[in-house]
């Protein structure tokens, strides 16, 4: 009536049977540090309830009685049904995608998918060396959980030494603490990308297109066990016979063997050839 009719005050209170103090009176209370506490407390604890956050206020020596809290709990919503936030990916730092100088300095991993035959969709893990771009594992399965992914890598670093850091996404498998606990125990370094920047993981992303191109999009496979002779026939292959214009026109084997910092793995392959030559 006071905004839209232009009633005095006097005149407005009278007719709803409102005192003026109620009208001239306003709110002294301040409830913005109890507010930023309950957001603290929610994102810290997201799936407790109003006990659970009183209790972490009280034992943290904060007076606020119950009754207030409660009151501005319920002002916020919070006793309404929340749904749970996703995992969040902690910030992740560019680095610069450089050429190791030598074998087993930085590795790179990710994951592809495609189909047998039949339909059934399965997955495939390949870890490469950036120095030479040498296909270290190209490895087939229907699940393939960080267990698994650290098994390969364990039998990997076995044959051909370990790196000192490895580059990967922020995959479920790379970010677990299976994977996490594994590399820390070997003290190695994981590079992780930021996310949605594949191109900062660009050698294996390469890697991965020229396999799609050779195997994947190429071949139909009846079982994992075909997918896995095929990718271990294109694996040698590849190595020994892909010649990269990056590597000065050398295969990956020929460039490691130029390099004194050759894994062993290499080392032996070479002498190998020598013998029966």
């Amino acid at each position: 009536m006071v905004e839209e009719y232009d009633v005095s005050v006097k005149r407005s209170c009278s007719l709803v049977s409102l005192s003026r103090s109620m009208w001239y009176y306003k709110s002294q209370k301040d409830d913005g540090e109890l507010i930023t506490k309950l957001n603290e407390l929610v994102d810290r604890y997201p799936t407790r309830g109003f006990d659970q956050y009183y209790k972490h206020i009280r034992s943290e020596g904060l007076q606020w009685n119950r009754k207030r809290v409660l009151r501005v709990y319920r002002l916020m919503m919070l006793h309404m049904r929340r749904k749970r936030k996703r995992r969040r990916i902690p910030a992740r730092v560019k680095v610069p995608l450089h050429v190791p100088q030598k074998m087993n300095q930085t590795w790179s991993m990710d994951f592809m998918c495609d189909s047998l035959e039949s339909g059934r969709r399965f997955r495939v893990l390949n870890i490469i060396d950036d120095h030479n771009r040498g296909a270290l594992v190209i490895e087939p399965g229907f699940s393939l959980p960080a267990e698994r992914v650290v098994e390969h890598l364990e039998r990997a670093i076995e044959l051909n030494g370990k790196p000192k850091t490895i580059r990967v996404d922020n995959g479920p498998e790379f970010i677990s603490e299976v994977f996490q606990d594994y590399c820390e125990k070997r003290q190695i370094e994981i590079q992780y990308i930021q996310p949605g920047r594949p191109m900062q993981n660009g050698y294996i992303e390469r890697f991965n297109r020229t396999f799609r191109e050779d195997v994947l999009d190429a071949w139909l496979f009846s079982n994992i066990r075909d997918a896995a002779e095929r990718f271990d026939e294109w694996k040698m292959r590849y190595n020994n016979e892909h010649l990269h214009g990056s590597l000065e026109d050398l295969s990956p084997n020929e460039f490691a063997s130029l390099n004194p910092g050759a894994s062993p793995r290499i080392k032996n392959l070479e002498l190998e050839e020598t013998c029966i030559n």
